[in-house]
């Protein structure tokens, strides 16, 4: 068995990651409109997780650009 080694942390990556992440939110929220019970709840659930993510990911970036500024000051 091969050891796992973890993938580089690519900040394009992670600014793509966001977009798509944005772009499937606004999409479940267009959706919402037409779901009832159970499939609402769930939409909103997975938005609420959505908005998470979003917030972890902008802060990551925000700190990956620090981190490229300070290295070529």
């Amino acid at each position: 068995m091969s050891p796992v080694r973890p993938k580089p942390n690519d900040s394009d990556s992670n600014v793509n990651i966001l977009k798509k992440t944005i772009s499937n939110m606004e999409a479940a929220e267009a959706a919402e409109e037409f779901a009832v019970g159970r499939e609402r709840k769930t939409i909103k659930e997975k938005n609420e997780r959505r908005e998470e993510s979003i917030k972890d990911l902008q802060y990551v970036i925000k700190e990956e650009e620090k981190s490229r500024n300070n290295d070529f000051s």
